[in-house]
């Protein structure tokens, strides 16, 4: 994986590139060797601030991690971030599981032989045990079990102060949620959600 690290105050030391790097392995066993990931240290009235964007094939995360030292504020960033690849890896895997409509089981066409033309020696009556009868094939419809959600009631997806786009973008992964509830400064209401191939989307309610 290739990791840029910038320091926009201070000097980075080798234990903590030595951990950034530690980090990022983890990362990259759940990500693939093609994903990047750049870490910015800086600090804000002595308080360590290490903002950490990772970019997958087809998803991009991003951690932050406050604390009173750099190191501190590393770990809590890539725990984050790993958490995040987790659940992408995760979600990938059972993508891949489901099953595609044309591989639903039906019931298998039956074959029969052709029928030759009726000779008169078919009219004759049979010996008993060599009677032929014809067996009528029903095929039944496969009904897919209906699953009755089970509803949870939570405060954590509403955010209570104004913020922007970007803002509630980064209030979502840093929350680790997949549905945020929030308002502008203006007052208008959005909803933004993570839809199922992981793209964020906002919606604006009237």
């Amino acid at each position: 994986m290739d990791v840029a690290i910038t320091a926009r105050q201070g000097k980075i030391t080798k234990a903590l590139r030595d951990q950034a790097q530690e980090g990022m392995e983890r990362i990259e066993k759940m990500l693939g060797r093609n994903a990047r990931a750049s870490i910015t240290f800086s600090t804000q009235r002595h308080i360590h601030i290490v903002e950490l964007q990772v970019q997958a094939r087809a998803q991009k995360f991003a951690a932050t991690g406050k604390a009173d030292t750099a190191a501190a504020a590393l770990r809590e960033a890539i725990e984050h971030a790993e958490h995040q690849a987790s659940r992408y890896r995760d979600r990938r895997i059972e993508n891949k599981r489901l099953p595609k409509s044309e591989k639903v089981m039906t019931a298998p066409p039956v074959t029969r032989p052709k029928s030759r033309a009726r000779q008169p020696e078919d009219l004759e009556v049979k010996p008993a045990g060599k009677v032929r009868a014809s067996i009528a094939v029903h095929s039944f419809p496969v009904h897919s079990a209906i699953v009755e959600p089970h509803i949870l009631k939570s405060g954590e997806a509403i955010a209570l102060k104004p913020m922007t786009i970007e803002e509630a973008v980064k209030e979502a992964e840093f929350r680790d949620r997949d549905l945020l509830v929030f308002r502008n400064a203006g007052g208008e209401l959005f909803v933004l959600h993570r839809r199922r191939d992981g793209q964020m989307e906002l919606v604006e309610i009237p």
